[in-house]
């Protein structure tokens, strides 16, 4: 069952003191109805103060996936130079780009400016049993084709990178909502109570490496304690989670006990859920002073899995960053993302794309070979990709211009956690302009996810300012099952 911000003592003791706006109020904050509805009269109670509580447990059916490890290539790679082979576009290099393409769409810095075609700056070659298309910039991920499943007609909604990463991440372009590591570690719970159920790690290699907002990560309006934590490759893992000097771990439990009792006595005074979040990080906080110095000195592994990997411990890379997520993975956290900055290519694309894919071409295919030999590939669902693709126009001048952001059609990858291997599904136009078969919407990716792990994304809500919230939201969304073995 889920693991929620209420606990049942608690809920009941609410269902017979507080008044019916109250019971709104908290509900608000992020109790899940599967909790709810375990207890003896609370599906009536909440009904009778106008809400409405979905009876069924969550995971709604048998999942596939019991974790997702979310690499983001924050900036927006390429699919050109990637996935999507486009050899009419490299016939057309160089020559204008025809308008029926892009007249009347959205464009970002190109808007206005005469518009050439680029072909693609890299070669592509068939790969494994599948035949796969795969880039020369990415000879480690083709050895691992037959695990992917390459989404080529991915579109979303928004053209500029944060509110394109907020809508990859939440579902909207409007801050403050969920995001998808919180949306799933409220459903699902955590299953090691020693470290958070969302983790997030970054790293930098590339050009013009764009900021990341922690509000990228965040739990919005659903209790803080489903927040993504964001641990750092270099130095102390998480801020502040040691011991102060000369404070040893039994006088810290000490205080950590103290705090709690204070804020218990709090709660139940006022009911506030907050307040039980809060305890319930503080506390968490204490246990991973104990779990995460071990889980983070990547120093114990094998010499030839850090050569696999590419990494060297404690250098922050990529590399080391998904070693940590297949350790994370192995601990149980649910959520794991990683953010590597440094894909924004509005110059320099082949020099760039040189840099990004030596950053995270060989991690990755180490990462899902890894977590395949270990048994572990087929319930960890690993998705790859950016908040965008490139345009197929050139942008800059020189021998090595580069690509604007794009909305219309990219390719983003799947490997693990149910998903058909060796395989490319839906397609662009001629010129890699628009997804024109089988187009895959950001919150289709989401219903994806959520379907693997077990959850039906329009079952998986909480009312929030009178609406029915869900990461797909209210326009219509599917389950991709195209790509799913």
């Amino acid at each position: 069952m889920s693991d929620h911000t209420y606990q049942p003592d608690v809920i009941r003791d609410q269902m017979e003191r507080v008044t019916r706006r109250q019971f709104l109020g908290a509900l608000s904050m992020g109790v899940g109805a599967a909790a709810l509805t375990q207890l003896p009269g609370a599906p009536a109670f909440a009904r009778a103060a106008g809400m409405d509580i979905s009876a069924s447990p969550i995971p709604h059916f048998a999942p596939r996936a019991r974790r997702v490890i979310f690499l983001c290539m924050a900036g927006g790679p390429s699919h050109l130079e990637t996935f999507d082979f486009k050899p009419k576009l490299a016939q057309l290099d160089g020559t204008p780009m025809p308008e029926s393409f892009t007249q009347g769409m959205p464009i970002a810095q190109l808007q206005g400016k005469q518009l050439r075609c680029l072909g693609p700056r890299a070669e592509f070659a068939r790969h494994g049993k599948s035949g796969l298309q795969v880039s020369g910039f990415l000879p480690h991920i083709a050895t691992v084709a037959d695990d992917i499943a390459v989404v080529k007609s991915m579109v979303t909604e928004q053209i500029n990178h944060d509110p394109a990463h907020t809508f990859m991440n939440t579902g909207t372009a409007i801050a403050g909502r969920p995001s998808m590591g919180s949306w799933v570690t409220y459903g699902l719970g955590s299953v090691n109570q020693n470290l958070p159920g969302f983790v997030v790690l970054t790293s930098v290699g590339g050009r013009n490496p764009q900021p990341i907002a922690s509000r990228q990560w965040s739990s919005g309006f659903l209790s803080s304690r489903f927040s993504g934590v964001e641990f750092n490759a270099i130095g102390d893992p998480v801020h502040y989670v040691r011991n102060p000097p000369g404070v040893p771990d039994d006088r810290q439990q000490h205080l950590v006990d103290a705090i709690g009792d204070l804020n218990r006595m709090r709660a139940e005074q006022t009911h506030d859920p907050d307040i039980d979040a809060r305890i319930a990080q503080y506390e968490l906080a204490f246990r991973m002073q104990t779990s995460i110095p071990e889980l983070m000195d990547i120093s114990d592994e094998p010499q030839d899995v850090l050569e696999m990997y590419g990494a060297t411990p404690g250098d922050g890379t990529f590399a080391s960053n998904c070693l940590l997520a297949r350790r994370l993975a192995e601990r149980g956290v649910r959520f794991i993302q990683l953010y590597h900055r440094g894909w924004d290519h509005h110059g320099g694309l082949k020099q760039y794309m040189d840099v990004c894919c030596k950053h995270c071409d060989q991690p990755t295919a180490a990462l899902i070979k890894d977590l395949k030999r270990r048994g572990m590939l087929d319930d960890t669902l690993v998705i790859w990709g950016g908040e965008f693709g490139r345009t197929p126009m050139s942008q800059g001048d020189g021998d090595d211009p580069g690509r604007d952001h794009h909305i219309k059609g990219f390719s983003m990858f799947l490997a693990g956690g149910g998903v058909r291997g060796g395989m490319s599904y839906g397609s662009t136009d001629d010129l890699g302009y628009n997804a024109v078969e089988d187009v895959v919407h950001v919150r289709d990716l989401h219903a994806t996810m959520l379907h693997q792990l077990g959850i039906d994304h329009e079952r998986l809500s909480v009312q929030y300012q009178g609406l029915n919230m869900k990461l797909t939201g209210v326009e219509p969304a599917r389950v991709v099952r195209g790509v799913l073995a």
